[in-house]
């Protein structure tokens, strides 16, 4: 199925970090996967690129008091390399060919998220985890009435069961979320 976005649709890659790979705790299983299928669609997006960054808070509050504590392991500053980037995703922010938002929470959709993109834009959202993240961000946005649309081939889950079921969740929110299969499915154009 082709879903037609706008030619100023932005690409929203949420949470490429060193600490979703590897041996990490938090590591996501298709990483790799879903950060060559964000690679795939960087060039239709150039200038149009935003990267989120998951990160602890300095101090956690609330619910994320016993959460911090189950993983302490990821209590550190944002600068520490655990929250970098994996590449060539800061090499593209490195050379300004894409933008970071910074967020201690799970979705990304806020105010500094929405200073770059505007009021109501197309998101088009990739990276890791679908059943957090992704799924945060997506229902977030669409609830403030941004369009999103979630390409399955560039996003991972903490397991494929785990995926799947994010996205037959975020498929009950059509036509506010669309979720199509691959990144060659959007084709640019006047909506």
């Amino acid at each position: 199925m082709s879903v037609v976005v706008p030619a100023d649709a932005w690409l929203v890659a949420i949470d490429l970090q060193q600490v979703f790979t590897g041996d990490s705790p938090w590591a996501t299983p298709r990483y790799d996967e879903a950060a060559a299928g964000t690679q795939r669609l960087l060039p239709r997006f150039a200038g149009r690129t935003v990267f989120t960054r998951f990160v602890a808070p300095e101090r956690p509050r609330g619910a994320w008091v016993p959460y911090y504590r189950e993983w302490s392991f990821a209590l550190v500053p944002d600068a520490d390399p655990l929250y970098a980037l994996t590449d060539p995703f800061a090499a593209a922010v490195t050379e300004g060919r894409a933008r970071v938002v910074t967020e201690p929470t799970f979705g990304k959709w806020g105010t500094d998220l929405q200073a770059v993109v505007g009021d109501h834009p197309h998101l088009v959202l990739t990276g890791v985890s679908t059943d957090c993240c992704v799924v945060s961000t997506a229902l977030a946005a669409a609830d403030a009435g941004a369009t999103v649309t979630v390409v399955a081939d560039a996003c991972a889950g903490a397991s494929d069961e785990d995926h799947e079921r994010a996205l037959a969740l975020m498929r009950l929110y059509a036509p506010l979320v669309t979720v199509v299969d691959r990144g060659t499915d959007l084709v640019t154009g006047q909506v």
